[in-house]
Formats: C-alpha cells, sequence, structure tokens
C-alpha cells in the first residue's frame, strides 16, 4: 500500500505507540487522583503539556488538551464570542475554512452573532485589506486557518494578526495543518488561539489542544469536573496525551528534516503529474504553501472514480478533505477559488508524511496517468469534449 492522504491522518509513529502503551495497562491511575498512580498519570500528562510549550515558546498553563481540532477551535470561537457577546456580536473568518470553524460561525449565527466571511483569490489567499475594510467597531474575533488542508495555501496570519492587534481584536487560526510543517513561535506571532490535532503529526486520534495566550479569558463547552483550567472538563485522556506529546518530542528533533524531504517529494508530484497527465489544473499557490500537499483538479472526471482507480493499485489517495469525502457536493475550498462545479468535482489531493518515499512517488507517476486515461475513455464528459475540439 502506498499512502498519500496524511491530511487526512498520519500513521501513528512506533515510538508514540511504545510511549502511550503503558497508559493504556499498567498505568491506568486517574490524573486527578492523590495516591501515587494517579499522581503518575498527572506528571505524566503534564510533562507533555510542557513539551508542547516548549515547542511553541509557550507558557505550559497556556496549553488546554482537547479531544481534537474541532474540539478546539469550536472552543476558542465559541468561548470567546460567549465570553465578549456584551461587547459585540461580530466575528470574521474565511470562505475556505475547515469546517469545523465553519459550522462554529453558523451555529454562533444562530444565536444571533454576525459572521463575515471573508473570499479568497484563485490561490487560495485572503487579503489583508479585505480583512482591513471588514473590521467593524463590534469585531471581537477574527479566526483564518494557518495552511488549508485541501489546497495547502499559507494565509498571510502574521499580516492579519497585525492588523487584528490595531484594532484590539482578538485572532484565532487553526494550525492543524501548519503544525509542525511551519514554524510557530506564540511570543512572536500576533496570534491569540491557536488549534491543532496529534493525529496530524504522528499522535494519535482523539487527542488535540488549544493554545490560549494568557490572560485571555474563555467559557468552556463543557462543564464538569474543572479539569484543563475549567475549560475542558473530563478525565484526561492520558494516553492520547502522552503519545501527543511525544509525537512533539519527534518534531523537535526531526521534524525540520521530515518536511524538507516530504516538500521535496510533494514538488516532483506538481511538476510531474502536469506534465504526464493532460488538462490538469494545480490548486493552491504555487509557492506560499505547505509542499507535501499536492492538488489538482482533473478535468473530464470525477475525483472519486480516481480515487476507486487508484485504490484498486493499491494507492490511498483523498478529493478534497477527509472530513466531507461522503459529500456528493464539490468542495468549498474549490469553489470559492472560483472553479466551476465540473471541474472542482475532479478534485485529487495527495498529500505526504514521514514514511513517504521516492520509490513510491515513482509508482504514483506510473499508475496515476493510466488510471485516469482509461476512465477518460469512459467519460460523456471526455467524449463530448473531443466532439468539441477542446482535447
Amino acid at each position: 500500500m502506498i499512502y498519500l492522504d496524511n491530511a487526512a491522518t498520519t500513521a501513528v509513529d512506533p515510538e508514540v505507540r511504545e510511549a502511550l502503551l503503558p497508559y493504556l495497562t499498567d498505568e491506568y491511575g486517574n490524573p486527578n487522583s492523590i495516591y501515587e498512580l494517579g499522581r503518575r498519570a498527572r506528571r505524566a500528562v503534564e510533562r507533555s503539556r510542557e513539551t508542547v510549550a516548549a515547542y511553541l515558546k509557550a507558557d505550559p498553563s497556556e496549553i488546554i488538551f482537547t479531544g481534537g481540532g474541532s474540539e478546539a477551535d469550536n472552543l476558542a470561537i465559541k468561548g470567546v464570542a460567549s465570553v465578549l457577546r456584551d461587547k459585540g456580536r461580530h466575528i470574521i473568518t474565511s470562505t475556505i475554512e475547515h469546517h469545523a470553524v465553519l459550522h462554529a460561525c453558523k451555529a454562533l449565527e444562530r444565536d444571533g452573532f454576525r459572521v463575515t466571511y471573508l473570499p479568497v483569490d484563485e490561490h487560495g489567499l485572503v487579503s489583508p485589506e479585505a480583512l482591513r475594510e471588514a473590521l467593524a467597531d463590534d469585531t471581537i474575533l477574527v479566526t483564518i486557518m494557518h495552511a488549508n488542508n485541501e489546497i495547502g495555501t499559507v494565509e498571510p496570519i502574521e499580516e492579519l494578526g497585525a492588523l487584528c492587534r490595531e484594532r484590539g481584536v482578538l485572532f484565532h487560526t487553526d494550525a492543524v495543518q501548519s503544525f509542525g510543517k511551519l514554524p510557530l513561535d506564540v511570543k512572536a506571532l500576533p496570534v491569540d488561539l491557536l488549534a491543532a490535532s496529534a493525529h496530524k503529526f504522528h499522535g494519535p486520534k482523539g487527542v488535540g489542544f488549544l493554545w490560549v495566550r494568557r490572560g485571555l479569558r474563555l467559557h468552556p463547552l463543557i462543564d464538569g469536573g474543572g479539569q484543563e483550567r475549567g475549560l475542558r472538563s473530563g478525565t484526561e485522556n492520558v494516553a492520547g496525551i502522552v503519545g501527543l506529546g511525544r509525537a512533539v518530542e519527534l518534531l523537535s528533533q526531526q521534524g525540520a528534516a521530515d518536511a524538507e524531504r516530504t516538500s521535496a517529494l510533494g514538488r516532483r508530484l506538481m511538476s510531474a503529474i502536469p506534465e504526464r497527465v493532460p488538462h490538469v489544473i494545480v490548486t493552491g499557490h504555487p509557492d506560499q504553501r505547505l509542499h507535501n500537499i499536492a492538488s489538482f483538479c482533473i478535468r473530464f472526471i470525477e475525483g472519486e472514480a480516481i480515487l476507486l482507480g487508484l485504490d484498486a493499485e493499491g494507492i490511498c489517495a483523498s478529493s478534497g478533505s477527509a472530513c466531507t469525502s461522503g459529500s456528493l457536493e464539490p468542495s468549498h475550498v474549490l469553489l470559492a477559488l472560483g472553479l466551476p462545479h465540473e471541474i472542482a468535482h475532479g478534485s485529487l489531493r495527495l498529500s505526504l508524511g514521514r514514511e513517504n518515499t521516492e520509490a513510491e512517488i515513482d509508482q504514483v507517476l506510473e499508475v496515476l496517468p493510466k488510471v485516469v486515461a482509461r476512465l477518460r475513455e469512459m467519460s460523456p464528459l471526455w467524449t463530448d469534449a473531443r466532439r468539441r475540439g477542446e482535447v
């Protein structure tokens, strides 16, 4: 099997699995208990908190462990909105955010908030000038992702965050895709809240975190025993948190080398596929992007058919984001770029991770053109295009 869907999830690193296993067996203590078994669990949780904080150049007290990136995004957006609703009810986001952000904003609209959805250009970039014009006296929060999960475009969060600082508006970024791939220093970045998820960087599923700048107040989503500074009640997922911490340690040790190698493989895919497959549109910004994500629209065939054809050859890929792959609607991200429905339906995303090799890329570049050619011969869209002389 060749796995090229690392933007959806990554394999758990063997060292991460080894680190968390004791907390699924003998080290099963509740970290809120005062006896030794519980105290060991608490120490393990706090070690991971310190590891994450050091990686971000943050304070450990600013790290709130959650059940993943979607929960972290919801806690940031709804938590801020609840605290500041008497100050203002205007929130700004973009049209290409992950659904964890978009649906959280839609929920707030139903609760009386006003949300502005900033457009993007043909590469998926949010314009700082568009944000400047959208900021209003009652704006309380701007939430713009660091890097897009479908097309890889990296947003100018330094400029966007600086505009928010000028106006005294809180700025949240969904860094689920960028964490571990781009440098993140929260002391230097004009960001107030940042979300990440362990399973995107070779940690376990079901655990993530929200970084909350010190002094910032949030209302919790979950009420209960008051764990995680009262912001995420419920007994902590000790094994998951330990795994997350070990995954971050590995990023500190080898993340830069991993990113350089996977980016080189991604660049190769982005240049070679349009050369070998005609009528392909490369999506996302050509330079300002996560290069481990290679994304395309392959004209005259359906993305789902491409995935099935690749799967038959032992290659795992995706069409758009994994969270919405069951939908028959084209990607909202691709539509926001201005692509028509018929082209957006032909999307293909190949995303690389730590375990991918040059030999695997060779195999993909051999198999994909054959899959596309076979599907086009069965496609009425291709037949019509040939009849019109477009191909």
